[in-house]
């Protein structure tokens, strides 16, 4: 056209700017604006608002923003343009002192606007922003269609503000599956997982997304077995989970101890072409070797082609605590030969192991490493792990010499190692100090008062212990209940899962070191 002497109009240049747009040409782009400064159309509201637009869809947002201040004129879409520019480049910062801007302008935003608005106050964390943008939408009558609505609720279900959530969701007159899962994860967050079922039940159609909720709601409220049960109705309704709902449910089993129904899921997981990546795989890792099949645990680790350092953690603390402390520590050996940086749940997982071996030294000299090494702070439960390597091996005196030195304050976790260490080995002197602690810190806890009775009985001195259960019946403190549990079939059982046999008796007994070669 422009070479045949034919005369471009404003029209011309906005459906050209918006072809740029679409497939992101800002060399073209940026001639159709040279062209049409000469045209004399620089001026123009709608041109400079689809050059405007074109630069943003190209993420060029120092031409978009030059556009926009050079602007004599500007109308809603000028100031979405930009918002909507900045928003897509994670300027969210940006996007919020637009706002602020366009409000001294007096220029009245809408949904289009407040979407962006919100997202930004949600990526950036801003509440009070968000709450203010919340203001500002009821008065200013803005329209709540359903991508502002879906916005909203999602908003103000990461906050754990659901009762909002819902008024938002209610008052919608189009609502979409994002809106019904949006509804059902802030119930989730908040804890009111009879609402989010109930909501799930409501649902005129569900996706993949919406049972994945309610499975991670559930394993994420510790209802482990309805976690699975719902993973079982999800594979009768057909609907294909995707990696974040296997590795949610695999967690459920692992947390179960449910070996069979875990490995339903793998089979299923392998059957059905559903992706196995690092995510999937640790997952099932940590659930092999939390039911006690170390064996399959390490196959899996050794078939994965990427492995992150959650991966070494899960396979090493599953070794460790299932009693292959030297393969456990090999591993550690060849983690650090793969330059993979340990974390500190790897420093878990090893000191176990050496807890469990009895190699009192080496764990003393893995713990220093920690700092030394690799700059990773001791944290509770490191100083707890090496109490419990020390008195495992009968170095009582020299626990609690570990525990006077700690920089931070012992909690009950670390002077109930002790005073069970106490138990075992008959150190009357040290369970009185320990009780005593643990009585300043958990006074109602009946524990504390048997294992020091225990220790008393076990040197005979019979009066100490009829002592200590006189003074537990004297302050009240509740006598703990005898109790066990038995893992049951109830989970109802469907076609998808071939009629899944549990057994009571998962864990593994290891004879012998495993092989890592």
């Amino acid at each position: 056209m422009h070479f045949q002497g034919a005369s471009a109009n404003h029209l011309t240049f906005i459906y050209v700017s918006k072809a740029c747009a679409r497939v992101c040409d800002v060399g073209h782009g940026r001639a159709v604006h040279v062209h049409a400064l000469r045209c004399g159309f620089g001026a123009h509201v709608f041109v400079s608002n689809a050059l405007l637009h074109m630069y943003a869809c190209c993420g060029d947002m120092v031409s978009a923003r030059k556009v926009f201040d050079q602007m004599e004129e500007r109308d809603l879409v000028s100031w979405n343009s930009l918002i909507c520019g900045y928003s897509q480049c994670g300027g969210f910062r940006e996007v919020l002192r637009l706002f602020d801007a366009m409000q001294v302008a007096k220029v009245t935003a809408d949904a289009v606007t407040m979407v962006k608005v919100v997202l930004a106050c949600n990526y950036l964390g801003e509440s009070e922003f968000a709450d203010r943008a919340a203001k500002y939408i009821e008065e200013n009558h803005v329209v709540i269609d359903v991508y502002l609505g879906n916005t909203l609720i999602d908003m103000y279900g990461r906050r754990g503000l659901v009762e909002l959530a819902r008024q938002v969701f209610d008052r919608m007159h189009e609502r979409n599956l994002v809106s019904w899962n949006a509804m059902i994860r802030g119930y989730a967050k908040a804890g009111d997982l009879t609402g989010a079922h109930r909501l799930f039940d409501e649902m005129p159609k569900r996706d993949v997304i919406s049972w994945t909720s309610m499975i991670t709601g559930y394993a994420q409220a510790s209802n482990f077995a309805m976690a699975v049960k719902l993973f079982q109705e999800m594979m009768v309704a057909n609907v294909k989970p995707d990696e974040v709902t296997v590795a949610s449910v695999l967690s459920a089993c692992a947390h179960l101890g449910s070996l069979d129904i875990g490995k339903a899921v793998h089979n299923y997981i392998i059957e059905h072409g559903v992706k196995i990546d690092t995510y999937v795989g640790n997952s099932l890792i940590d659930m092999y070797c939390k039911c006690g099949s170390v064996q399959k645990a390490l196959e899996l680790f050794k078939r994965m082609k990427e492995k992150d350092a959650v991966s070494w953690t899960s396979v090493i603390s599953g070794l460790a605590v299932n009693g292959f402390a030297n393969s456990a520590l090999e591993l550690f050996s060849g983690m650090l030969s793969e330059r993979i940086k340990p974390t500190h749940g790897t420093f878990v997982g090893v000191l176990l192991a050496c807890a469990h071996a009895g190699l009192v030294e080496n764990g003393l000299a893995f713990f220093k490493s920690m700092e030394d090494v690799h700059g990773l702070t001791p944290e509770m439960k490191h100083y707890g792990c090496v109490v419990d390597l020390l008195s495992r091996s009968g170095n009582v005196d020299r626990a609690y010499e570990f525990i006077t030195k700690m920089p931070i304050s012992p909690d009950v976790v670390v002077w109930r190692i002790l005073l069970s260490a106490c138990k075992l080995h008959g150190n009357v002197v040290l369970a009185e100090i320990a009780t005593k602690k643990l009585l300043e810190l958990d006074p109602c806890n009946s524990g504390n008062y048997v294992l020091l009775s225990s220790t008393y009985a076990s040197s005979h001195r019979w009066d100490d212990a009829s002592n200590v259960r006189e003074l537990m019946e004297e302050t009240d403190v509740p006598k703990p209940f005898g109790w066990s549990t038995i893992e049951s079939n109830g989970l109802p059982s469907h076609s998808a899962w071939d009629q899944i046999p549990v057994n009571p008796t998962n864990t593994m007994h290891p004879k012998k070191e495993l092989g890592l070669s």
